[in-house]
């Protein structure tokens, strides 16, 4: 009973402060979420005045709520920033005494959007959420709270689940054009083009996206298409199941199509992919998260071509130890894992649709790379510092090495004349390599970090640089795998006032590598040989419209390195290309 006293006491003492407080103050609270609706903890949330000085800073909790109190009446900046996604942030937020601001922060690595959802009294009187807590101990007060409704209990449910069948709807179209840009790994690429996007969500834990990408490359004038669409669904303990179903084709016309028919325009062939992805997440334990999926894919190119691509990626939290990783895949990469945080690209998922897989052809059939992949991780984060490590095995069949100036030089079954640009591709076999990798990460403050990083990687070399003859295969015979060292250097930040964001890196790697080194499913860290610049810089527009302009630049390989000279008997030379020098530019109009 003295207990009872005592707290009836010390909050009637309150009560004046708290009225006092509440009427000249206000606050802003919110929940962070992704593009599926699931609550992210540990996000940095940094609030700024009107004058963009940093107010005050904190982390989301458990369900990915966080909060601001005690904020005198202005108007105020927020950012939101996350690992893996597109930093969010939203000005001019006005806070009014008594009123507490609610925000809905979704953050995507295509789209992040923060929402002002709708504002409410803050709270007065003599209940604190500490008093709360205190009395839901009780069993004697227990049942009473429960006839709370779920809105009652927590007020961000409603952003969490929508009140309406449409919520959270956003797009993005952009236009692009440059240079052809293949990643020899992954894909290939076309390099002009209109790409679109859709996404929403319904019914609360839906979610649905339509995108695709439509144009012609540059350098061979074939028109290209890729269009996909993904539901996905969010459900209790953390899963949240995808399915998406993707369809691709270009049209085989001029030098590709003629080399491959004789020259019968009637016979013109195409290339076609339809795929369908499945894919989820799976919080087995507080500290566990799997990753897994596979896509059945259907190439269609002279021949029918069918895979299936398993993929896996489990997460083991070990506390303040840091964050073990094991990764799995085979066929066709998973480019969902290695573009999800990629820095150098504001629209990884438009670029995911446009990759093609890697077609070669050998002895007159076509062939598609495949890996095999297995790989073990590690990252801990200490203060503004993250340092990570990995390891890997990799069996590779089917090499597409890309060839400039092959044209007629070898047997039409042997050589296929790029799709996206003036090169060809040539099928080098199989190999296998192992490799290593460590990369320390430094951030200096929100939005600016530099990378370092040092590994060892199998590569595929020739062992001379000239042919006795003009048969493929010896071509094939002097490409071997070599072990190369290589450090990398990465600088990103955001140019204060202007909003420009850049990415730069440059990568060394001894010797003349044909291929890339490794893409590494746990590490954020991807080859890019040579010098590389990404620049993305916001353009003003009119102020009221909801929406936003971007340009976008990159120059890759601007030094041209990793070019391999072949010369032939017959007194022709063509160069073997690792990462072709590419100029690319584009204009995204974002909503």
């Amino acid at each position: 009973m003295t207990v009872w006293i005592i707290v009836a006491v010390a909050a009637l003492l309150a009560v004046p402060a708290l009225e006092a407080e509440s009427s000249l103050t206000g606050s802003i609270a919110g929940i962070v979420s992704n593009a599926l609706g699931i609550p992210q903890m540990g996000a940095s949330v940094t609030l700024f005045n009107r004058l963009d000085r940093q107010v005050a800073r904190t982390l989301t909790d458990d369900k990915g709520i966080f909060h601001f109190e005690s904020l005198p009446a202005d108007l105020y900046n927020i950012r939101v920033t996350l690992a893996s996604f597109i930093p969010a942030m939203r000005a001019n937020i006005s806070v009014q005494p008594g009123i507490r601001r609610i925000l809905s922060i979704n953050m995507a690595v295509l789209l992040s959007s923060i929402e002002l959802v709708y504002s409410l009294p803050v709270q007065q009187g003599l209940m604190s959420d500490d008093w709360k807590w205190a009395l839901r101990a009780s069993l004697a007060t227990r049942p009473i709270l429960r006839i709370l409704s779920a809105d009652a209990r927590d007020p961000l449910r409603q952003m969490r689940t929508g009140s309406s069948l449409f919520t959270h709807t956003r797009g993005v179209v952009k236009l692009s054009a440059g240079d052809a840009t293949p990643t020899p790994t992954l894909g290939s690429q076309p390099d002009l083009g209109t790409a679109f996007a859709l996404a929403t969500s319904f019914l609360g834990a839906n979610q649905l996206s339509f995108s695709g990408n439509v144009g012609y490359s540059s350098q061979s004038g074939l028109p290209a298409a890729g269009f996909r669409t993904t539901f996905s669904r969010q459900l209790g303990e953390g899963r949240t199941p995808e399915v998406a179903v993707t369809m691709r084709q270009i049209f085989q016309s001029g030098r590709a199509g003629s080399a491959l028919v004789g020259g019968q325009p009637d016979a013109v062939p195409m290339l076609r992919t339809m795929s369908v992805g499945v894919s989820d997440r799976l919080q087995l334990t507080d500290n566990v998260l799997l990753v897994y999926g596979g896509t059945l894919e259907s190439v269609t190119f002279l021949d029918r071509l069918n895979y299936v691509s398993p993929f896996a990626h489990l997460a083991y939290k070990l506390g303040s130890i840091g964050t073990l990783d094991l990764g799995y895949s085979s066929g066709l990469p998973p480019a969902q894992l290695f573009l999800r945080g990629s820095e150098g690209d504001s629209q990884p998922q438009l670029n995911d649709l446009a990759l093609f897989p890697r077609v070669s052809l050998r002895d007159g059939h076509a062939h598609v790379q495949r890996a095999q992949n297995f790989e073990l991780g590690f990252h801990k984060t200490i203060g503004s510092r993250t340092v990570s490590a990995g390891a890997y095995r990799e069996s590779l069949s089917n090499a597409a090495l890309t060839a400039v100036g092959a044209d007629g030089a070898f047997t039409a079954g042997d050589l296929l004349p790029d799709l996206f640009s003036t090169a060809s591709i040539f099928n080098s076999g199989r190999y296998h390599g192992v490799g290593y990798m460590t990369a320390v990460q430094q951030t200096f403050s929100p939005g600016w970090n530099a990378t370092i990083a040092y590994g060892n990687s199998g590569v595929l070399e020739t062992t001379r640089d000239t042919l006795l003859t003009d048969d493929a295969n010896e071509l094939r015979g002097i490409v071997h795998t070599q072990r190369r060292h290589w450090a990398s250097t990465q600088v990103a930040g955001v140019v204060p006032g202007a909003g420009t964001r850049f990415t730069t890196s440059y990568q060394f790697m001894n010797g003349r590598a044909l291929t890339p080194g490794h893409y590494y499913m746990t590490q954020s860290m991807y080859p890019a040989q040579g010098l590389n610049v990404h620049v993305r810089q916001p353009i003003p527009i009119f102020s009221g419209m909801p929406a936003k302009l971007e340009a976008s630049a990159e120059v890759r390989n601007i030094l041209a390195q990793g070019y391999q000279p072949i010369s032939m008997a017959s007194g022709r030379r063509l160069q073997l290309v690792h990462s072709p020098r590419a100029l690319r530019g584009g204009l995204a109009f974002i909503f």
